[in-house]
């Protein structure tokens, strides 16, 4: 029998639920950025550090010794173990190595694994916003339903409860953290945290906590929700290395949950990615093993750049929150008159100067702007400068220096 209809293009075969997922806010910008001679960047999130020698001597170490095949799916024993004993150290809370611990080609394949492997069509998963890009086109392409849980700068960008629990429904599944925060370096307490497991419990939700910025923090160290009683049994914690330890391109992170969860995710990950790379293993656990001074150096840099970064652009009339993690910096720029897009697009085309226009993380992410300080010094200073020109260049509105 021959073909009775008009031949397909080739958009015409892709999936409905793909084709409706907007293409990611920050790479989408910075395709502008591409090709602009002399930009200085405070835009992508990533390390303004090389990873550490030792930990990628380890890795030359692997390459040489001709570790170079497949690991188990769940990753090395080894890794595994260096995992569990780190975790009980920091938190108190104890995973088994054999069954309970996953190694992942980054935090992102570990949110997708997780997702897919809990998610019916028409559930319903919460998070809050602003949020990391990802978050709701990977709910959506589990055939999930996103819903947001908006933030403001009012409230420092914390998790506002009274709209969380007007949000949940007898759909809601799962309840999205990331907690320290990407982009606003918002942190929430333990007496928060508490509040976020009574409703868990209450509502009988799945928790999904990304953890990847709990090494960067300045004023009180990181506590993770999984601590809390009654909290392992329905949390799936995700971490990694390329924050912690400049280890962006090795692309390596890991999953903590209950046995029957591994389980579910290990099932779509060995079909999908089988393991990650073994030589990326082996340099995680020279990173766990011999990188805590690493750690210390890099929160003790970072803190001197958020320090110059905040006073700068509180005296140029960008309003912030003063992170108390990660290495982002979340502006204000409402009194500019301009939209994010439009602003972060000016910046970028007046002074070459780029930066994350703040909808990119969401509608309630809008008139803000996300400045990394990962950046050296010698570029935030730079960056400052050329921010400072734009501010007072003849056409620009004046900003206040409050904001509502």
């Amino acid at each position: 029998m021959g073909m009775k209809h008009r031949p397909r293009e080739a958009g015409e075969f892709i999936a409905r639920h793909v084709r409706s997922v907007p293409r990611s806010g920050i790479r989408d910008f910075f395709e502008l950025v591409q090709g602009v001679p002399d930009v200085v960047s405070l835009g992508i999130g990533e390390p303004g550090f090389a990873t550490p020698w030792h930990i990628r001597e380890a890795a030359i170490y692997a390459l040489e010794k001709g570790k170079t095949g497949y690991t188990s799916n769940l990753g090395l024993w080894s890794l595994r173990e260096s995992i569990a004993q780190r975790l009980e150290e920091r938190y108190g809370v104890q995973y088994d190595p054999a069954s309970e611990i996953l190694i992942t080609v980054g935090v992102s394949e570990g949110l997708d694994i997780a997702l897919r492997s809990v998610l019916e069509p028409g559930d319903e998963v919460l998070y809050h916003e602003p949020s990391y890009v990802s978050y709701a086109p990977t709910v959506a392409l589990a055939h999930a339903k996103p819903v947001p849980i908006p933030s403001s700068f009012s409230t420092g960008f914390r998790l506002d409860f009274d709209r969380l629990q007007t949000s949940l429904s007898p759909r809601s599944k799962v309840l999205i953290l990331n907690f320290p925060t990407n982009p606003t370096g918002a942190m929430l307490s333990r007496d928060e945290l508490e509040e976020v497991a009574r409703l868990a419990q209450q509502w009988d939700l799945l928790v999904i906590s990304d953890e990847i910025y709990s090494e960067i923090t300045y004023e009180e160290p990181h506590f993770s929700i999984a601590a809390l009683p009654g909290m392992k049994e329905r949390t799936i914690l995700l971490d990694g290395f390329s924050k912690s330890f400049a280890m962006t391109g090795f692309r390596i992170g890991y999953v903590c949950a209950p046995a029957p969860l591994i389980e579910a995710m290990m099932k779509i990950h060995q079909y999908t990615a089988l393991c990650a790379s073994i030589i990326s293993q082996e340099a995680a656990i020279e990173a766990l093993e011999a990188g805590e001074m690493d750690i210390e150096r890099t929160r003790h840099e970072y803190r001197l750049r958020r320090n110059f970064l905040w006073e700068s652009f509180q005296a140029m009339g960008l309003p912030s929150h003063k992170p108390r993690a990660t290495f982002y910096l979340f502006a204000s720029i409402r009194d500019t008159g301009l939209s994010s897009r439009q602003f972060a697009l000016e910046l970028l085309k007046n002074q070459k100067v780029a930066v994350v226009p703040g909808d990119a993380f969401g509608p309630s992410g809008e008139g803000f702007i996300r400045c990394s300080f990962a950046a050296r010094m010698e570029v935030l200073e730079e960056a400052v400068k050329r921010m400072e020109q734009f501010l007072h260049r003849p056409s620009a509105k004046k900003p206040a220096i409050s904001i509502a």
